[in-house]
Parts: C-alpha cells; sequence; structure tokens
C-alpha cells in the first residue's frame, strides 16, 4: 500500500485541485491521499472563504481518502513555518511515501538546489541577503536578489535556472517543503507538478463553451485560480450570479455554491473587522508586537494610523512598507485576532512542531489508515475533541485550544452574518462519506 500526502487549503476546491491529485496519484502510483488542509483560516492572513469541514467534504468528494487539520498557529504562519508544520505532520504519521506539490517550475531537482542553498547558506551568500534586508529589501526580494549577486561571482555553485523560479508563490512553496523534508531527516519521497494554466493570483476567470460535465472530464478544459474564483464568490449578489464559476470546479462543488450562497458562505477578513480593531485599539505597541508576525515597527505603525475610519483592507495597504509585505501585515492582523503569540509558536518549535494528527474527514472505506497510523503510535490521532486532553500533553492541548477556538470565532461569524448554527468543536462530528 503507497500513501500520497498534499498539503493544501482547497480555498475554494477547484478544476486545478483535482487535476493535481489525478496527476499526483498517477506519478507516485499512490493506493491512497492524506490531504494535510488549513482550517478555518489560511496562509494569505484570512478567513476561509467556506468552513473547513465543507472544504473537507469537497476534498473527500474529489479523490481525498483522509483530510487532516493543519493546526491554525502553521495555517497562519509564514510559507517557512506553514510548509515546516505540514510536513512535520505529514512526516509524523508513519505512512506516508510520498509528498506532492504544484509548482510554477515542475522541475524538482531546481526546486532541491534552492532548498539546499537555503537550508545551508553559505558565508557569502548571508553577507548578501542580510546587507539587502538592511536596504529595505523585503526577505523574498532579498534573497532573490542576493541569489542573483551570487550567480554573478565566479565559480558560484548556483545554476542560472535556480534564479527563474525563486520568486514565484507555489515555487517558495515548494522549496519550503523540500527544506522541511531535509530538516526533519524525513524519508518522504518529493515530486512536483506543473501548475496548469491560471497563476496563483490571477483574477480573470475563463469561461468555456463545455457544459459543466464535460469540463470536468477533460481538466485541461477550465482551470481558473481560486484568488479568481473567490473573487465571485465574494462578489456575488445572488447565487444566480455564480454561473461564470460553473466551468471552473466540479459540479459537486458547484452545488454546493449554489445551494449554500448567503447561508455558510462566503466569509472575509471584513466580517472581523471590529474584532481586529478592538485587539488594536486597546493594546499597547509593546503588547502587540508579542504577537506573531508582528514586529514593533508594525506596532508602531499600527498605533500612528487612524483605525477608525478604514476597512481591514485598507488598514493593511497603508501599513505595509516597502520591507514589510501585504501578506506579512496581513497576516500579522490575524495573529493578533486568533491570540497567537510569538514565544508560544516559538515553544512549539522548539519541542516537537506537532503533538496530534486532527481528522477532519474521510470515506469509510479508508478507515483502516486511521488504524495504522494509530499503530504507529507517533502522533495521537484527534478523532473527538472532548476527549482530546486524555491524549494530548500541556503543549498540544495549547495548540489544539487554539484550533478550537479559531474554529468557534469563524462559526460565531457565521451565525452573526448569516443566521446559520454550526455545532461547536465539541459536538461537530468527523465528515464521513
Amino acid at each position: 500500500m503507497k500513501v500520497l500526502g498534499i498539503i493544501t487549503e482547497y480555498n475554494p476546491f477547484h478544476n486545478g485541485h483535482k487535476h493535481h491529485i489525478k496527476e499526483a496519484k498517477k506519478i507516485t502510483g499512490a493506493d491512497y491521499v492524506i490531504a494535510v488542509m488549513s482550517g478555518d483560516f489560511v496562509q494569505r492572513g484570512t478567513p476561509a472563504i467556506i468552513s473547513k469541514y465543507d472544504r473537507s467534504l469537497m476534498a473527500l468528494n474529489n479523490g481525498v481518502d483522509l483530510v487532516l487539520e493543519l493546526p491554525i498557529c502553521y495555517a497562519t504562519g509564514s510559507a517557512q513555518y506553514f510548509a515546516l508544520g505540514a510536513v512535520a505532520l505529514l512526516n509524523g504519521l508513519g505512512i506516508v511515501d510520498y509528498i506532492c506539490f504544484g509548482s510554477e517550475s515542475g522541475n524538482i531537482k531546481v526546486l532541491e538546489e534552492a532548498a539546499k542553498l537555503f537550508i545551508n547558506p553559505t558565508e557569502s551568500f548571508q553577507n548578501l541577503l542580510y546587507s539587502y534586508i538592511r536596504e529595505g529589501f523585503t526577505y523574498p526580494a532579498a534573497r532573490a536578489k542576493a541569489t542573483e549577486q551570487m550567480l554573478e561571482l565566479d565559480g558560484s555553485p548556483i545554476s542560472s535556472d535556480l534564479l527563474e523560479v525563486i520568486s514565484e508563490p507555489n515555487n517558495i512553496l515548494g522549496i519550503e517543503y523540500i527544506k522541511a523534508l531535509l530538516q526533519l531527516n524525513s524519508s518522504l519521497k518529493p515530486f512536483t507538478i506543473k501548475r496548469h494554466k491560471a497563476n496563483y493570483h490571477d483574477k480573470h476567470i475563463s469561461v468555456s463553451n463545455n457544459t459543466n460535465e464535460q469540463a470536468n472530464e477533460d481538466l485541461s478544459g477550465v482551470i481558473n485560480s481560486a484568488t479568481a474564483i473567490r473573487g465571485i464568490l465574494e462578489n456575488a449578489n445572488a447565487s444566480s450570479y455564480l454561473t461564470s464559476v460553473i466551468a471552473s470546479v466540479p459540479k459537486n462543488v458547484f452545488d454546493y455554491f449554489i445551494n449554500n450562497h448567503c447561508i455558510t458562505y462566503p466569509v472575509t477578513i471584513e466580517d472581523f473587522s471590529v474584532l481586529i480593531k478592538y485587539k488594536l485599539m486597546s493594546e499597547s505597541s509593546i503588547q502587540l508586537s508579542e504577537y506573531l508576525d508582528l514586529s514593533s515597527d508594525i506596532a508602531d505603525r499600527i498605533k500612528n494610523t487612524d483605525l477608525q475610519n478604514q476597512s481591514i483592507t485598507e488598514l493593511s495597504q497603508t501599513i505595509k512598507t516597502k520591507n514589510i509585505t501585504l501578506t506579512r501585515v496581513n497576516r500579522a492582523l490575524i495573529h493578533t485576532l486568533l491570540n497567537i503569540k510569538r514565544d508560544t509558536f516559538r515553544e512549539y518549535l522548539d519541542d516537537s512542531i506537532i503533538y496530534y494528527a486532527r481528522v477532519l474527514g474521510m470515506k469509510k472505506e479508508a478507515s483502516h489508515l486511521i488504524r495504522k497510523i494509530k499503530k504507529f503510535e507517533r502522533l495521537p490521532v484527534i478523532t473527538k475533541v472532548s476527549r482530546a486532553d486524555k491524549q494530548l500533553d500541556t503543549l498540544g492541548m495549547r495548540m489544539l485550544n487554539q484550533d478550537i477556538f479559531a474554529t468557534h470565532l469563524y462559526n460565531q461569524n457565521l451565525f452573526d452574518k448569516y443566521k446559520t448554527v454550526i455545532p461547536n468543536e465539541y459536538k461537530h462530528g468527523i465528515c464521513m462519506i
């Protein structure tokens, strides 16, 4: 039995994701797919547009056998920590053979070269990197500049192909996945699939003349980015406005869109505006700088900004600078909302990184995967939150309680916005198909 691990957000699930699952199984020969998925808040520093349980069902209905939740502190972390947490979870299960991710490059050897450079940087590279950071470049931009500079040096071991791949978002994540595998000395074998058609940040929806059924039989037909699809979902005034994405997603996902519009979705960052501003107003600069990704510079900028008359989107644009990216600002704001502090996060990293495998959903015929994971006894398997305190140590419970709090906050928003009642984490069962 061969098991494939994938790391995802499915925010929301679309044809590109289905293509990835199909191709990943084909190139690895895997019998089962385990997805490590972000919960109700995601890596770009926003709430997921659709809840984690509904996204789990989308995954299970389109090729995934088991869905595990990536703890919230990693799900909303930088690319480095998002990757480390997810890879550590897959590695800790004891039954996963492969990890497969999408990339703009599609060249695993170049991504591995980059990972080895960045995990064990030469002194020359480090000096260049920090010199660009001091000049005011963001970390990703400084890393790209340092790599470019190294290429110009005689005798540099860096290949010219590497420079082309280190600035694209999926390549960056792929490099971080490989770095995490190296850091953990993992036996998981990495594969990558070239990102199909739509780019990560594309906002334009391509519409096919094919029927929805035809489009989903031929995945090379219509693949749009999650960014573009979210734009439609967030701005549709009624379910009838959703037809432009009909060819971009599997039929069962589109049916969900139609049947649940303004009932369980969309959820946006502006829904949490009052709560975020309350935290920003009620805490001092010193207190704010204790949150993960929120530096003293960002804290000072927040305190010198008129919070009252701006949306969260506008506020983020106001706070960002040349060397502080918009995504970094968004993550910092989310961490204040979710009470994720730097010191606690460091405790997780310094101890076990991952403390449990929280099951969100599974296919009935794949239940034996749970039994195999339990047999390895590397990670406690959480199927009932109410019993978790008997399975986890203090740090593990602290991490899980952060996940629970995030979901309860998300569910409270659903009730306030749509009057939709979602069972709390102690009562919500695993999604089964």
